[in-house]
């Protein structure tokens, strides 16, 4: 008797192509940390980390705004260091266009430029969003020009909560497609916040990868 083949195994759909509903179907949902409480989750991590996205706009302006996880950066040379740091305490997976596995030991490579999600176990929601930041020799490179790269200090910042954040020219940087509503709430609050500085370096770094946007006529 001859066995017909075994259909080919479903493969959940890629993250970035989901709604929140079959987000969560697939993955699960998030109970997110916040600046309270993200900096005793990371103490005893001796690495460089600074909190990006959302939150550093929100802590540069003071303007309240919804969100739906916390993020935070370390360069990609200390993914390793920060997956030891977990330990058996944290279940944390690396997020890729290509894939999204177990960062364990038995998957301990990661590119420069992909993320880490970590949550407790399978039956718990995700608290943190750990995107890398490629690094040149231990200073910070940007993922969208990796020839422009800074010394860490010039692009964060310390706020009065005592936590790092991203500078809000950094982080305006990475929204200048303004693709979603959120990030053009942000650019319309964070925007006109800028010193003339600020906008230098958004207006340079923007026409390094878009160089007819508009930004760099306006800025």
């Amino acid at each position: 008797m001859t066995v017909p083949p075994r259909p080919p195994a479903a493969e959940p759909p890629a993250i970035r192509a989901l709604g929140p509903e079959d987000f969560l179907r697939w993955y699960g949902g998030w109970d997110p940390l916040d600046p309270s409480s993200v900096a005793a989750f990371m103490d005893g991590f001796d690495r460089p980390w600074w909190i990006v996205g959302g939150w550093s706009l929100e802590a540069f302006t003071g303007v309240g705004r919804e969100h739906e996880d916390m993020d935070i950066s370390i360069l990609s040379g200390d993914a390793e260091a920060f997956r030891l740091f977990l330990g058996d305490r944290w279940t944390p997976w690396n997020v890729d266009d290509s894939w999204f596995r177990p960062f364990d030991h038995r998957f301990t490579d990661v590119r420069p430029d992909s993320q880490v999600w970590v949550r407790r176990d399978a039956r718990s929601p995700w608290v943190l969003d750990v995107p890398f930041t490629p690094e040149s020799d231990g200073r910070w490179s940007n993922k969208r020009n990796l020839a422009h790269t800074e010394d860490l200090e010039d692009v964060t910042w310390v706020a009065p909560d005592g936590l790092r954040y991203a500078r809000p020219e950094v982080t305006l940087m990475f929204k200048a497609a303004q693709a979603r509503d959120k990030d053009r709430r942000d650019v319309d609050v964070s925007l006109p916040r800028l010193d003339a500085r600020a906008r230098r370096w958004l207006r340079d770094a923007v026409a390094q990868f878009d160089p007819t946007h508009e930004w760099v006529r306006t800025l």
